[in-house]
């Protein structure tokens, strides 16, 4: 099974180019949002974002040659992602991501808000100065989602009664939207006709929508060092993700525990038990093959290239990490 770094060598030296436009992109605004921002893009993280967009965007060009434009696209689709996972982290008082302090620890709850604005606000300067109204839509539709996923996950807090369609939503909201409407974006930039943009976008919203239901997997049966956090977080936390909602259906006793939030001693071990010992966990990752390869199959129309290889590999990276 291939690493990220593997799938995303066709764009290697684009990536490196990309991380240093972006800390001069962020320009010399306010020291302390400046010292927040540099923090972020220093890191680490896989890159995965601007990775497929400018995959993508090569697999699209004769020559396979990359435009002015579409890298910047990959900027502002890092800098949305690196923007979200800042607000993500003071909303769930996450100490550490990928093993390094997060913005508010670092620095201050207060800082870690402005720092994520910051990121948001430079992201649709930028964005507006691709003078593409197509894509300016795409974008800022992202920045809507982001926002939308974050209140309705919220909002449906130990709700046992929750559809599964308010978890996909949700779903794509937080994760999807970004990969989903940053590949059409790519698309728009390359001239595609509107049936392929469809396919691109739909490319991005069942690879996403894969990614999370194995991110929902993990936090079951990966362990704390794979996850970069308490397993059973989400759970805990009275985020109800597919194999909950599928637990839910073979054992109603699950939604009791549920309800009262968790409060008794016993009641997180025994969720997870009533998790663990149902088919919860094979029908969760049904879901994610079945996404994955709907994702793949979006793809068929690329002309072959090492870019369209490493794209079509990406939904089976997405499984590779249940392994």
């Amino acid at each position: 099974m291939a690493t990220v770094t593997e799938l995303l060598e066709p764009v290697e030296l684009d990536l490196e180019t990309l991380l240093s436009d972006l800390r001069s992109l962020i320009g010399a605004g306010h020291p302390i949002l400046q010292a927040a921002a540099e923090h972020l893009f220093s890191a680490g993280g896989k890159r995965l974002r601007p990775g497929i967009v400018l995959l993508i965007s090569r697999a699209l060009s004769q020559g396979g040659d990359l435009s002015p434009r579409h890298r910047r696209l990959a900027e502002i689709t890092e800098m949305i992602h690196t923007a979200s996972l800042v607000h993500d982290d003071v909303v769930d008082e996450a100490a550490t991501r990928r093993g390094v302090e997060t913005v508010h620890s670092r620095f201050n709850h207060r800082v870690a808000v402005l720092a994520g604005d910051f990121l948001f606000a430079q992201a649709s300067w930028h964005l507006a100065n691709l003078d593409n109204l197509d894509v300016v839509k795409l974008l800022s539709r992202v920045i809507m989602d982001l926002a939308d996923g974050e209140v309705k996950q919220g909002l449906y807090r130990y709700d046992s009664g929750q559809s599964f369609e308010n978890y996909l939503e949700k779903s794509y909201c937080k994760t999807a939207s970004l990969i989903a409407n940053s590949a059409q974006a790519a698309g728009v930039l390359s001239n595609q006709s509107e049936d392929r943009l469809q396919l691109l976008h739909h490319f991005g919203r069942q690879l996403g929508l894969a990614f999370q239901v194995v991110d929902d997997i993990l936090d079951f049966t990966g362990s704390e060092k794979q996850l970069g956090k308490p397993a059973a977080n989400d759970l805990a936390s009275g985020y109800l993700t597919a194999p909950v909602l599928f637990a839910l259906q073979e054992h109603p006793s699950l939604a009791v525990l549920i309800e009262r939030e968790l409060t008794s001693a016993d009641d997180l071990e025994q969720a997870l038990q009533l998790v663990r010992g149902s088919d919860a966990i094979p029908r969760s990752r049904e879901l994610a093959e079945r996404f994955a390869r709907e994702s793949r199959e979006a793809l068929t129309w690329l002309p072959d290239s090492s870019y369209k290889r490493a794209l079509v590999d990406l939904p089976d990276f997405v499984l590779g990490r249940l392994c």
